[in-house]
């Protein structure tokens, strides 16, 4: 399997950040996506995934809940890191009107920043939304034909919002969000929708613990080594076996992030 989304530049996996990654392999986690956010996570994620080549890749961008921060050192550290071999994707990058950290005006800005700098440099692009699906859609659609590979990462939209990104042709991104009984339920009943060749898989470790996890874990923190619950959880509510939902995604994975 492929873990798309993990926050490895997290300060709660300082202390045992080498132990998760062995447990993630011994799940049968094969490769793992680290997410970059900020100026600080993008180098970090960089340095890990250029120590770990073959194992760990990493994006690179500024997360709406950062946008705020974002100036002319942020574009350059996301221009430099692009060219990089362990860089496979431009992003974390799109709209938040849920947390609203950074106003909606400076958002769109930098999004839109962002966008250009995939186009510029042949890049998937690492999407988030929350909340904002038509601002967001209204900002993405001049750029699809210019945009290589579009996924959007920790989908937890509506049925209207998840077809309207597959007749955009966007990959989905699917978290533990699915595995939670009182935010997920809407999710097992519309992922059949996504269509066998967009449907990804990912932790978005540390956060959103899978809540089907039985025994429950002592610690709330997500870890990749949980990605195989998702992918179970994902199997039974489109009706496939664990072992066609971990094939189809690991392919999926490897084409979108033109992995070796």
């Amino acid at each position: 399997m492929i873990d798309i989304g993990v926050n490895l530049a997290d300060k709660s996996f300082d202390k045992d950040r080498s132990e998760v990654l062995e447990r993630a392999a011994i799940a049968g986690v094969k490769k793992i996506i680290v997410t970059g956010s900020c100026d600080d996570s993008n180098i970090i994620a960089s340095q890990l995934a250029a120590n770990n080549p073959g194992f760990l890749y990493s994006t690179a961008g500024v997360h709406p809940h950062y946008a705020s921060t974002f100036n002319d050192r942020s574009n350059n550290i996301i221009s430099k890191l692009s060219s990089e071999k362990s860089i496979v994707a431009i992003g974390e990058c799109g709209l938040d009107y849920y947390r609203n950290l950074s106003s909606s005006e400076i958002q769109i800005k930098v999004f839109k920043k962002q966008l250009n700098i995939a186009e510029e440099t042949s890049l998937p692009v690492f999407l988030h939304q929350r909340n904002a699906h038509e601002d967001f859609v209204k900002i993405l659609k001049p750029h699809i034909n210019n945009l290589k590979k579009t996924v959007v990462h920790c989908f937890t939209g509506n049925a209207k919002e998840l077809h309207e990104y597959i007749d955009m042709g966007f990959y989905i991104g699917i978290t533990g969000w699915i595995c939670d009984e009182r935010r997920g339920a809407h999710l097992k009943k519309i992922i059949h929708a996504i269509p066998d060749k967009k449907i990804l898989i990912e932790t978005d470790a540390p956060y959103l613990l899978p809540r089907t996890i039985n025994p429950k874990p002592k610690s709330r923190r997500n870890e990749p080594m949980y990605l195989p619950e998702i992918a179970k959880v994902v199997a039974r509510a489109r009706n496939q076996s664990l072992e066609e939902i971990s094939k189809i995604t690991t392919e999926n994975a490897m084409r979108f992030f033109d992995l070796k």
